[in-house]
C-alpha cells in the first residue's frame, strides 16, 4: 500500500504537469495555428522609425557646353554659379571657345554636348546636316543694333545707302533684319566684316560709318556717346539658341529637359533684378566686360526658354534666299523631345 501511495502522488504530479504544458502551448498559438518564438529586436527591421530609407544618390550627370563667352548667355553663368544645375544632380563644364561657329563645331565633332549660339549659325548647319537640334530659345528680342556718331547724316533707312558699316557676318540676324529694311527702303550698304572689340574701334577711328553691335559692346559705345539707330528693325526677331548634339539628346533627353529647367529659374533670377551686385559680378567675371556698361543694357537681355518658331523659320527663309542653305529646314530643326515643353 505504501508504495502505491507514492505512485499515486506521482502519477497525480506529472498529469499536472502535462495539463500546465498544454495550457502554455495553447495561450503561444495564434488563430491560424502557428507557434510565435519571442525574438530579439532587429534594429534594421522595416518597421522600425530608425531605419535610413534614403535612395543613394546617383553619381551628377556631366554636360559639357562650348561657350563663346558673351553676356547674351548670362543665364548659363547664373545657373552655374548658384547652383541651379547641381539642384537637379548635373555636373554642367563650360569650355570657353573663340566664337559661335567653334562651338557648333566642338559640339558636332563630339566634344561638347550643348551649345549657345545665333540662331542663323544653328539653322544652317542643321540644314546642312549637321547631328544637332534646337532645344530652347535663350532670349528675344536680338539687342544688336546699329550705333553712328552723334554727328552722323545717318537718319533715316535710306541714309544707308552706299554707307560702311560694321558687323560681324552677313548671316546675323540682325544684319539679316536691317539689310531687309535698307533694301526696303530702296538702298543698300557696305558691310564690312568686323565684330565687338574691332568693330567699335572702326568707328572710333571713322573708318566705317557705323557699327552693328550686340551687348555689352552696343553698351560701351553708346557710353561713349554713339547713338543708336532703327532699334525697331530687329525688335520682332528672336535671338540666340541652344542647341544640343542629336547624340546626347537621344541617349539623355530627360537629363537636357533638367538642364533647361535650371536655365529657366536663372532667367527668372535675372528677370527680377538684372542690375542685381551678384548678377552683374557673375557677367563680368565670366566675360571681362566693364561693370558699366553691363548695369546700362542688361535690361535689354529678355532671356526665356520658348522658342520663337515662326521667328527662327522666317530667318531660315531669308538663309535661303541668300543661298547659304538650300532649303528651311522647318519643324526638323526643333528637338522632338522639347515639343510641347520649349515649342509647340
Amino acid at each position: 500500500m505504501f508504495i502505491s501511495r507514492k505512485l499515486g502522488k506521482a502519477i497525480a504530479i506529472l498529469a499536472t504537469l502535462a495539463l500546465l504544458i498544454t495550457g502554455m502551448t495553447a495561450c503561444n498559438t495564434d488563430n491560424g495555428g502557428s507557434t510565435n518564438q519571442t525574438t530579439p529586436q532587429n534594429t534594421t527591421n522595416s518597421d522600425n522609425n530608425n531605419e535610413d530609407t534614403t535612395e543613394p544618390v546617383s553619381d551628377p550627370i556631366k554636360i559639357v557646353v562650348a561657350d563663346a563667352k558673351t553676356t547674351h548667355h548670362l543665364n548659363l553663368y547664373v545657373a552655374k554659379e548658384l547652383g541651379l544645375f547641381e539642384k537637379y544632380n548635373l555636373d554642367v563644364q563650360i569650355v570657353p571657345v573663340d566664337d559661335n561657329a567653334a562651338a557648333r563645331d566642338l559640339v558636332v565633332s563630339g566634344g561638347a554636348d550643348v551649345f549657345w549660339t545665333c540662331p542663323t549659325t544653328a539653322i544652317a548647319a542643321i540644314a546642312n546636316g549637321a547631328p544637332i537640334r534646337t532645344i530652347a530659345q535663350v532670349k528675344k528680342p536680338c539687342t544688336s543694333v546699329l550705333l553712328v556718331p552723334p554727328e552722323s547724316d545717318i537718319k533715316e533707312l535710306a541714309d544707308l545707302n552706299g554707307k560702311n558699316i560694321s558687323g560681324i557676318s552677313p548671316t546675323c540676324e540682325a544684319i539679316i533684319s536691317l539689310t531687309v529694311a535698307t533694301r526696303n527702303a530702296g538702298a543698300t550698304f557696305n558691310l564690312e566684316r568686323l565684330a565687338g572689340g574691332p568693330a567699335i574701334q572702326a568707328l572710333q577711328a571713322s573708318q566705317v560709318d557705323g557699327a552693328i553691335l550686340e551687348e555689352p559692346q552696343a553698351s560701351i559705345a553708346e557710353l561713349e556717346g554713339y547713338v543708336r539707330k532703327f532699334d525697331d528693325v530687329s525688335a520682332n526677331i528672336p535671338c540666340r539658341t541652344i542647341n544640343a548634339s542629336e547624340g546626347f539628346l537621344s541617349a539623355n533627353p530627360d537629363t537636357l529637359k533638367n538642364f533647361v529647367k535650371a536655365i529657366d529659374e536663372a532667367n527668372e533670377i535675372i528677370l527680377a533684378d538684372p542690375t542685381a551686385e551678384n548678377i552683374v559680378d557673375i557677367a563680368h567675371n565670366y566675360t571681362g566686360a566693364p561693370k558699366d556698361a553691363i548695369i546700362h543694357g542688361n535690361n535689354r537681355l529678355l532671356f526665356g526658354i520658348t522658342l520663337e518658331v515662326e521667328g527662327l523659320k522666317k530667318l531660315a527663309d531669308e538663309l535661303v534666299a541668300m543661298d547659304d542653305i538650300k532649303e528651311n529646314p522647318g519643324d526638323s530643326m526643333f528637338a522632338e523631345a522639347f515639343k510641347g515643353i520649349t515649342w509647340g
